[in-house]
Formats: C-alpha cells, structure tokens, sequence
C-alpha cells in the first residue's frame, strides 16, 4: 500500500501558491525589510543549494530520490550535508518558502510554514522513518540519535 502520496515539491509548491493566493486576504498586517530582494535571493539560493547537494548526494549513492518511494533506497546517505541534517531536501523546501514569506510581506502566511512542517513530520517524514528503520536496522537508529531531523 502506497502511505505517501503527495512528493514534498509538489507541497512547497501548493504552499507557495496558498501563501500567494491568500496575500489580499491575508494583508491585514504586512512588513517590508531594508534589501528585501537580496536577503530574499540569498535565501533562495541557500535552499536550493541545500536541495542540490542533497540531492547530488542520493545520485552519488546510487539510491532513489523519489521520495513516494522510499522502499526503494538501496543506500543510506549520512555524509556531506547529511551530517547536520537528516532530511535537507525538506529543508532546502522551508528556506525556500521562507524566502517567499519574506517577499510577500506577509507574517500570517507563516501559517503556511507551520503547515508544512506538520504535514511533513507527519505524513512524509514518520512513514520514510519508519520504512528506512525497517530497511537498514541498526545503521538507522545510530544515524537517527546522531542527527536531528530538521536541524
């Protein structure tokens, strides 16, 4: 039975849409920064750099990076990137979407934010856990107590 059924770009992108969708709505109070369009691409960049390079990682290992279908990895990454975090694709996705937060001048779409890493946490994330504790045992759980989940 396939548990997961929406890939975690697919959801940043549905939360950046909502977060655009909801600005008249939402534009009760708003904030505008000093440098705005710099701190926003430098954010940006930051989060898909994280993705490239985790993502390079999972090509490097000869593993999936389908995220529907984490039965599928054949390796376990913990090196690079992978040391600080054990999840920086979703990562690299939130610093994304905070930059976008920051460019719509928008604090209530933090709500947006908070969404998405409850959704993760629970219906992306405990279920990748769960299926790569199965899969590599012991190895997971030593890598599990030495690296947090988000950061």
């Amino acid at each position: 039975m396939i548990e997961l059924k929406i890939p975690p770009p697919v959801l940043a992108l549905i939360m950046a849409a909502s977060m655009w969708g909801c600005q008249e709505p939402l534009n009760v109070i708003t904030f505008e920064l000093e440098n705005k369009l710099t701190i926003c691409l430098w954010l940006a960049a930051l989060g898909l750099l994280v993705d490239a390079c985790a993502l390079w990682l999972f090509m490097w290992a000869r593993t999936t990076v389908n995220p529907i279908k984490p039965n599928k990895a054949t390796a376990l990454v913990t090196s690079g990137i992978y040391r600080y975090t054990r999840n920086p694709m979703y990562v690299g996705n939130f610093i994304f979407l905070t930059a976008w937060l920051i460019w719509l001048g928008s604090p209530l779409n933090v709500v947006f934010l908070i969404f998405y890493v409850l959704y993760m946490n629970r219906f992306q994330i405990s279920v990748e856990e769960r299926i790569l504790s199965e899969k590599f045992g012991e190895e997971y759980a030593q890598f599990c107590q030495s690296v947090r989940r988000w950061i």
